[in-house]
């Protein structure tokens, strides 16, 4: 894993700009979460392990809004490493609508705030979707800058996602600045059925293994790769 994103292949399809990331994670046995990946990828690990990960962050694009996304790590037959996206609760609707229609993302539309001060930062959602009720209250309390070791390239230097579409799994790249990181600690955290919402509930009940935070980076995405052999 490498801190620098390979070059990104022209033409690029979009920019965004993510801020005040918190990076919350949880290692997990490979085998627990192998029936969420699309056909032709597998859990990428660590150490023996792979990892869920829940971020909430600020979104910059055509404006700005909340997300808070749900993710596990991936790699393909081909070799390539990723993200596989349980869910991504944003508090556009637009944005909700126009990825599920063009991409299959399984964004989902809630209600969201972000507040800092000094350096608290506090995420609150409430899920606004047919048939599932959850809430979520993280708030993270940043540190010092941190040099980034091989768990943290493994769990933020990922150059695309794989995703479903029309019955094939694709691969989206990106390309962005490596992350600045902080030590972050999780002050509280309350889950109010967000990670069951994904099949993760029993996750809610302990302590994440690891805890970021990154004031952010421009991205840029390219046009889909695949389909991905199975």
């Amino acid at each position: 894993m490498w801190p620098q994103a390979p070059e990104l292949s022209r033409p690029r399809i979009l920019r965004q700009s993510w801020r005040d990331l918190s990076f919350i994670h949880w290692a997990v046995e490979p085998a627990s979460v192998a029936h969420s990946f699309p056909a032709g990828t597998e859990p990428d690990t660590f150490e023996g392990r792979t990892y869920v990960g829940m971020v909430p962050f600020r979104m910059v694009l055509l404006g700005e809004f909340l997300e808070t996304n749900i993710r596990l790590y991936s790699v393909d037959s081909t070799g390539r490493r990723g993200v596989v996206f349980l869910s991504l609760d944003a508090s556009r609707l637009a944005v909700v609508a126009a990825a599920r229609s063009v991409f299959g993302i399984p964004y989902r539309w809630a209600r969201m705030q972000h507040h800092q001060q000094g350096n608290h930062h506090t995420y609150t959602s409430l899920l606004r979707w047919p048939g599932v009720t959850a809430s979520s209250k993280i708030e993270t309390r940043v540190g010092e800058q941190l040099e980034p070791g091989p768990l943290e390239h493994f769990l933020t230097a990922r150059w695309g996602l794989h995703l479903s579409r029309a019955g094939r799994t694709w691969y989206l790249p990106n390309e962005h600045p490596a992350w600045v990181l902080h030590h972050a600690e999780l002050h509280s955290f309350e889950d109010q059925g967000l990670l069951a919402s994904v099949g993760l509930g029993e996750l809610s009940g302990r302590p994440p293994d690891h805890v970021a935070f990154s004031a952010g980076v421009p991205a840029w995405f390219g046009l889909p790769r695949g389909p991905v052999p199975r």
